[in-house]
């Protein structure tokens, strides 16, 4: 149930959720299930504004979720050659979404990216001065980067979206290819830096507690503190194979085989952790949550 300002019970929760077929999408639709809110999955297009009110007028949902979104197979690199399609989705779909919920009253909870920022001499790599909520992006390197910070920076002006900067999602199921885990375990080489992540068995719940909270405005959606990718990859050896090799390469080297520069940055979780104490840091939050019920090594 939702509750009043007065602390009356108001109509249970129903959600609308787009994205059925993207990876937080999915998980969504299994959460709910856990926590038995009724929910349904928008079938509308998100730049057709008539489809997305006849979601909602069938769906007469309490909150709404957006995990939908062009990210690009295999890889943002993608975007690189297909802008328009980018924009359409990134852009004039998640305006749309955001302005038809303002129009009917409904809070939108908005999956976004922390990918818009890049170390700099004001937050260097190593000093744990990360990157705060009301901070200007300051990295365009990529096209789908770019259109995210624009879209995020029109979106500050709908007083009913909450925008979750997600980085580099990771979850158990180290089956799934948008893994970050699974994705750098597939590379030949890997660079090494360290960055903020969000782990989604512990952050996709919360999010399903900020739509019942009905919090708005933007958060950096990452756990606490940052990890690299040697880091990542010494657990997983630890943890799921022993015999597990990798080999690094230098951000020049990786240039080389990309089309656009990646985002590297960490993001301040303090107004996130604020609100969630039991939010835990990083590292504590991969080993709890996805090494550990994964474990194929002996225990020591």
């Amino acid at each position: 149930m939702v509750t009043t300002p007065n602390g009356s019970a108001a109509q249970p929760l129903k959600f609308l959720i787009y994205g059925r077929t993207g990876w937080i999408g999915g998980v969504l639709g299994k959460l709910c299930e856990a926590q038995n809110i009724e929910y349904v999955y928008g079938s509308g297009r998100l730049e057709n504004r008539p489809s997305l009110e006849a979601d909602i007028a069938s769906a007469r949902p309490t909150h709404v979720f957006n995990a939908a979104g062009v990210t690009g197979r295999p890889n943002v690199d993608w975007c690189e050659s297909h802008k328009v399609e980018t924009i359409r989705t990134n852009v004039v779909g998640t305006l749309t979404l955001a302005d038809v919920c303002r129009e009917k009253g409904l809070v939108l909870i908005n999956y976004a990216t922390g990918c818009i920022f890049e170390y700099d001499s004001e937050h260097p790599l190593g000093s744990g001065i990360g990157f705060k909520e009301e901070d200007k992006p300051n990295f365009i390197g990529s096209f789908y980067s770019k259109t995210k910070a624009m879209v995020e920076d029109l979106l500050n002006n709908y007083e009913n979206v909450c925008t979750l900067r997600v980085r580099m999602p990771i979850s158990s199921d180290l089956s799934n290819p948008r893994n970050f885990i699974t994705k750098i375990t597939r590379y030949e080489k890997v660079v090494d830096i360290p960055n903020s992540m969000t782990i989604l068995d512990e952050l996709l719940p919360i999010s399903i507690e900020m739509a019942k909270r009905n919090l708005t405005g933007i958060y950096n959606f990452t756990n606490p503190g940052v990890v690299s990718h040697n880091e990542i990859l010494e657990m997983y050896r630890e943890y799921i194979d022993p015999n597990f090799t990798w080999k690094n390469f230098t951000l020049e080297e990786q240039a080389k085989v990309i089309v656009a520069p990646r985002s590297n940055n960490e993001l301040d979780a303090t107004k996130l952790k604020n609100e969630f104490p039991e939010l835990l840091p990083i590292k504590d939050s991969l080993i709890r949550y996805v090494f550990k019920p994964n474990r194929k090594t002996p225990v020591a």
